[in-house]
């Protein structure tokens, strides 16, 4: 965990990690009452969006970014090793040779980062000019995300 803070005390980059498996931003869910339906976000979502958020507080201990300030965001998901693989491809999967090709997609991990982090880190995401989401394997499963203020 590493928070970067300028003389004046604005927030200039932080990095933060989510422990456990990556997990995606879920499609809305539909309700039908009555005559109309209402749409609301799955409780999965919502809890993971909410830990993202205190990962993402605990460090930066109250601080965030500058209205209307550029952002540039990291985001690398790590995957937990499957139990049956052999010694060899354990390897190398850990030296990043293999990578996931599994669910959750990069950008439903990402998508959730973001919603999880708006109007908490940034006031609003429009605010992300540039980011990067990547995928590897790993004994820890677990989500880093690096945010810097793009000068």
């Amino acid at each position: 965990m590493i928070l970067e803070i300028t003389e004046a005390g604005d927030m200039k980059s932080i990095k933060f990690t989510v422990p456990g498996n990556p997990f995606g931003k879920q499609r809305p869910k539909f309700a039908r009452m009555g005559t109309y339906t209402k749409t609301y976000t799955p409780k999965k979502t919502t809890q993971h969006e909410k830990e993202v958020a205190e990962c993402f507080l605990e460090v930066a201990r109250g601080r965030r970014f500058k209205e209307k300030e550029p952002l540039d965001i990291r985001i690398i998901a790590y995957y937990p090793i499957p139990q049956s693989t052999s010694k060899k491809r354990r390897k190398e999967m850990l030296e990043h040779r293999i990578r996931p090709t599994v669910k959750p997609d990069l950008d439903n991990v990402a998508k959730l980062i973001y919603d999880a982090l708006n109007g908490v880190a940034w006031y609003d995401d429009n605010a992300i000019v540039d980011t990067q989401v990547r995928k590897f394997y790993s004994d820890t499963p677990r989500v880093d995300v690096f945010i810097r203020a793009v000068e």
